[in-house]
């Protein structure tokens, strides 16, 4: 094939599948749930992503959230061209890997340390081994639906019955390592009570994302991350909030400020970070009581380590978004999410389209079908939603020039470059959006 990439989304997808299993480098990109070509971006500014064929799009994606500024936001580029120019990676500390972490220890109340690795993935897979080194035991409690990366232990799926050992969830999972995952339904109080009954002495953590955002968006039912955080604390185990996608996104100081701030302040053992903390490049961080974090090596006996943690372009990235990240920024999201979720709940409505808009601080996503119209607490009642019509109403306005999550299972995704015109198109597209989903 030719050198120069071809002109068009398909072509573009053919010659990535030749080379890339399924044709791209992370499974949700490929528009399996929603059918169609990809669209293969080549840049992106503000509220904006244009793709191969020249065409332009309003971005509801923003990097599945790490863009919370909106695309290439100058003052991030300059941080980052800066820094690319002093060296691209050193192996070696650098001030700003601290500058970092005080940013994420001055916003959440519950991190006294924290540790930069580069993946989501990689700093849940480091909390659960912490866990596991802070109380000597072996079990992991997660809820159903929650995702916390691809790290075999928590690829697990639900067993039967309300909590029962975990079975693998993807291929290449020993069964061994996946029934060390304990699978409980999320907003069920008695569920996680029985499964501390039935393994008295032997779990290490519950982890749980502080409002799930990878099955839709479903917040936690009132008074329920109390009650993980007492029963935690009462069994000797750790608690886990997963805020890689709510964190600093969901609010200034993730959802553990949207919970203080309804009356139920919360502090975790550990907290893990990413996608914002990145501001579009790969940084993560795992952070917690200093006690626990202080286990990790090399001052404590848990191993972790990282060639390219805290990477200097990638920590200029995610020190630049954090301090641009004011005030009146979370403001524009706030206004922006609220705006945007009510009139997708009022076309749905004016079409006749059952459905629901649910919500977690500025993210929210939509459920389709009479089977959840009446709320999404838990991952069983996700699953019955309507896929087919989501996948209607993303074609709908992907023809319209608007660029959805491709998967009825993810949350949406505002930038603080979504001004009131660009919210003003994203309305005008909707009425016909719905009246596909209508089918």
């Amino acid at each position: 094939m030719s050198a120069t990439s071809p002109a068009t989304n398909d072509e573009l997808f053919a010659r990535a599948r030749a080379v890339i299993p399924g044709g791209v480098d992370s499974p949700v990109r490929a528009y399996g749930s929603v059918g169609g070509t990809p669209r293969f971006v080549t840049s992106a500014s503000g509220a904006w992503i244009t793709d191969a064929e020249g065409r332009r799009y309003i971005d509801l994606v923003a990097s599945w959230g790490p863009a919370l500024l909106g695309h290439a936001h100058p003052e991030v580029v300059s941080a980052v061209q800066e820094a690319a120019a002093r060296g691209l990676s050193f192996g070696a500390p650098t001030s700003a890997e601290a500058e970092l972490v005080e940013e994420i220890v001055a916003r959440v109340p519950a991190v006294a340390k924290a540790r930069l690795v580069s993946t989501g993935t990689e700093a849940t897979m480091t909390a659960i081994r912490l866990a596991r080194g802070a109380t000597g035991r072996d079990l992991v409690v997660k809820f159903a639906g929650h995702y916390h990366g691809h790290s075999d232990g928590l690829l697990a799926a639900a067993g039967s019955g309300l909590a029962t050992f975990a079975l693998p969830g993807s291929a290449g999972v020993p069964s061994a390592i996946a029934a060390q995952t304990l699978v409980v339904p999320y907003n069920d109080p008695d569920a996680l009570a029985s499964v501390f009954a039935a393994h008295p002495g032997r779990i290490a953590a519950v982890i749980t994302e502080a409002a799930a955002a990878n099955m839709g968006v479903v917040a936690p039912a009132s008074g329920f991350t109390s009650f993980v955080r007492d029963l935690t604390a009462r069994e000797g185990a750790l608690l886990i909030s997963d805020e890689v996608l709510t964190g600093f996104r969901a609010a200034p100081g993730g959802y553990a400020q949207v919970l203080a701030e309804s009356g139920e302040p919360v502090v975790p053992d550990l907290v893990t970070f990413g996608k914002v903390i990145g501001g579009g490049l790969p940084v993560a961080a795992v952070g917690g009581r200093a006690d626990v974090m202080d286990l990790l090596a090399p001052t404590g006996p848990v191993y972790q380590a990282g060639t390219l943690s805290g990477n200097p372009v990638a920590v200029a990235a995610g020190l630049a978004t954090l301090r641009l990240a004011d005030d009146a920024a979370y403001a524009r999201l706030a206004e922006a999410s609220a705006t945007l979720s009510a009139a997708v709940g009022r076309a749905l409505d004016e079409a006749s389209v059952p459905h629901v808009v649910q919500r977690a601080g500025t993210l929210f996503s939509v459920f389709f079908g009479s089977e959840v119209a009446s709320g999404v607490p838990d991952y069983e009642t996700a699953l019955r939603q309507n896929a087919p019509a989501y996948g209607r109403f993303f074609h709908a306005m992907l023809d319209q020039g608007v660029s959805l999550p491709p998967s009825a299972f993810e949350a949406w995704f505002v930038t603080a470059a979504h001004d009131d015109e660009v919210i003003g198109r994203i309305v005008e597209a909707l009425p016909a959006a719905a009246r596909a989903a209508a089918g």
